[in-house]
């Protein structure tokens, strides 16, 4: 049951992540907040290893693994892209350096874990990206973000590095931690986040946090659906199979978003936006798609 329905709940979660992100900033400041979300869910995973008894894992190497995975996976990705998007960089942007990832992914499979995909994974990937590009650049050009010269040009390079950030560390973890439960590679994770944004909050924040009823909303649903529920799900998504087809995901995450900005805020659903929606689900049943033309990943 959590075989099949695990890629649609992933991908239901994480796409709350960018109305979430949005509504949080009022409270917190970027990394501040992600301070916050990264300690209680700490906190979260080390209960549940305490009280269901989870054994650590085997060696200080692997140990060394998670908290280098978690480091790039959680702390320079959203360490970057949160920080980015408090700069100036436009959501439509940043949504469109996200749909990167699973292409970067792909190309540096095959070093770091010897994946190799078939043709029509390929084009399922560039059709995903293809997807997202029509669904997401109109509406930019439309609001003026892609010719606004104002946009700062190294708010969007760290975009794009956290981007490459993600890329990194969701491929490290198919790489060196195939083995060890999930419960304690999340808590080590995390604290590998913790190493890279509390340094980042205190050279570039003011540490503002504005203790209301709603920023305690914002962290519930930060920690328990995003960071416990959503991580999770990937963590096992990466475990189970390719990571370029668990990338590939990421793909229906912008176009759930709009849809999610619309029911919440009225933000306007175009036509661009709905066909690149359709297009990119395409290009995500195509990387995903199971048969013979599918190559199984071989150990590296």
């Amino acid at each position: 049951m959590l075989a099949r329905f695990s890629p649609v709940l992933f991908v239901a979660l994480w796409s709350t992540g960018w109305v979430m992100a949005k509504y949080a900033d009022l409270y917190a400041d970027p990394l501040t907040f992600l301070i916050l979300r990264y300690g209680l869910a700490a906190l979260i995973f080390a209960g549940l290893c305490l009280v269901m008894k989870v054994p650590p894992l085997n060696t200080g190497k692997a140990r060394a693994h998670a908290v280098v995975s978690g480091m790039f996976l959680h702390g320079f990705y959203l360490g970057a892209v949160w920080w980015a998007i408090g700069q100036g960089v436009p959501a439509a942007i940043s949504g469109i350096i996200a749909g990167l990832q699973p292409l970067m992914t792909a190309i540096a499979a095959p070093a770091m874990t010897g994946e190799r995909l078939s043709g029509l994974q390929r084009l399922g990937l560039l059709f995903g990206f293809c997807g997202i590009a029509l669904a997401v650049l109109p509406k930019a050009m439309a609001s003026g973000a892609m010719a606004d010269a104002a946009i700062p040009a190294f708010p969007v390079a760290i975009n794009i590095i956290g981007m490459a950030s993600a890329t990194f560390g969701t491929l490290y973890q198919k790489r060196f931690l195939q083995e060890g439960d999930l419960r304690q590679i999340a808590l080590l994770q995390y604290i590998g986040a913790l190493i890279v944004t509390i340094p980042a909050a205190l050279a570039l924040e003011n540490l503002r946090v504005v203790w209301r009823l709603e920023l305690f909303a914002a962290l519930g649903w930060a920690v328990l659906g995003l960071s416990v529920g959503a991580i999770g799900l990937l963590l096992y998504l990466i475990r189970r199979g390719q990571v370029s087809r668990a990338a590939s995901l990421i793909y229906l995450v912008p176009p759930l978003a709009a849809a999610e900005a619309w029911a919440m805020f009225g933000e306007p659903l175009t036509a661009p936006m709905i066909a690149g929606t359709v297009i990119a689900v395409a290009g995500v049943y195509l990387t995903n798609r199971k048969g013979r033309e599918a190559v199984a990943a071989s150990a590296s």
